[in-house]
C-alpha cells in the first residue's frame, strides 16, 4: 500500500504569486518521492495551469452534494472533476465547527463525490471535550458509520484521523494515542483502506506517525504552506 501525503492549504495564501511559489518548491522537491502526493489549494487556485503539471494530484477542500442548480456560492463534484481535481476533502473539523456540517451532510457529499469519480479524504476526530469525557471511540464510530452509510465504493475512501484538539494548536496527538485510534478505526473499514493522521504535523514528528503509529500517510495543514518543510515531511515517509 502506497503512503499518501496531503497538503491542505485551507484559506491560504492570499495571492496567485504566493501560491505559485509554494507550488514551485513542492514540484522541485518531489521528483524522487515514493509516496503519493496530493495538494489541496483553495478553489480559485485549482485552475492554475502550472498546477496541472506538478507531478502530484490535485484535491479540493470541499464540495456541494448537488451536481448543479440554484445554490449560490457552492462548487459541485462535476465542476471539480472537469477542472482536473482527483481528490476532495470531506468532513474536515473546520467545516463541522464553523459551518455546522452534520454527519448526514458529510454522507451526502461523499456519495456525490464518488458519483463523479473523485477520491475521498474523509476526516473524523474528537474534540477536547469529547476526549476528556472518554467519548473518543464513540465519536469516531458514529462519524465513520454515519459518514459512510450506504456508501458502496469504499475503495476510493481514505480516512483521515484528525483529533480536533490537535489541529493548528501545536498540541499534536501522541504516537501511542494515534496508534490506538488507527487500530480502532480499522475495525470499521476495509483492510486495505488508507488511514492517515492529521493535526499539528511537522517534519520533527511526521515520520513517527507512519513508522510507529501505523498510519498510511498524513494530512498536513499549516506546515504544507512552507514548501521546504512540506518536502521534509514527504521525505520522512520514505
Amino acid at each position: 500500500m502506497k503512503n499518501i501525503i496531503i497538503a491542505n492549504w485551507k484559506c491560504n495564501p492570499i495571492s496567485q504569486k504566493e501560491a505559485k511559489e509554494i507550488f514551485d518548491e513542492i514540484k522541485a522537491g518531489i521528483k524522487d518521492a515514493t509516496a503519493e502526493i496530493v495538494v489541496c489549494p483553495p478553489f480559485v487556485y485549482l485552475a492554475l495551469r502550472s498546477f496541472s503539471e506538478g507531478g502530484f494530484a490535485l484535491g479540493a477542500q470541499n464540495l456541494f452534494w448537488e451536481e448543479k442548480g440554484a445554490f449560490t456560492g457552492e462548487i459541485s463534484g462535476a465542476m471539480l472533476k472537469d477542472i482536473g481535481a482527483e481528490y476532495v476533502i470531506i468532513g474536515h473539523s473546520e467545516r463541522r465547527k464553523y459551518f455546522d456540517e452534520t454527519d448526514e451532510q458529510v454522507n451526502q457529499k461523499i456519495k456525490k463525490a464518488l458519483e463523479f469519480g473523485l477520491k475521498i479524504i474523509f476526516c473524523i476526530g474528537e474534540t477536547a471535550e469529547e476526549k476528556e469525557a472518554g467519548k473518543r471511540e464513540e465519536v469516531l464510530q458514529r462519524q465513520i458509520q454515519e459518514g459512510l452509510k450506504d456508501v458502496l465504493d469504499i475503495d476510493n475512501i481514505n480516512v483521515a484521523y484528525e483529533p480536533v484538539w490537535a489541529i493548528g494548536t501545536g498540541n499534536n496527538c501522541s504516537v501511542e494515542e494515534t496508534k490506538e485510534s488507527i487500530e480502532f478505526i480499522r475495525k470499521f473499514v476495509k483492510k486495505d483502506t488508507r488511514i492517515l493522521y492529521g493535526g499539528s504535523v511537522k517534519s520533527e514528528n511526521s515520520g513517527a506517525y507512519i513508522k510507529e503509529a501505523g498510519s498510511n500517510g498524513l494530512l498536513v495543514g499549516g506546515a504544507s504552506l512552507d514548501g521546504k518543510e512540506f518536502i521534509k515531511i514527504i521525505q520522512s515517509a520514505e
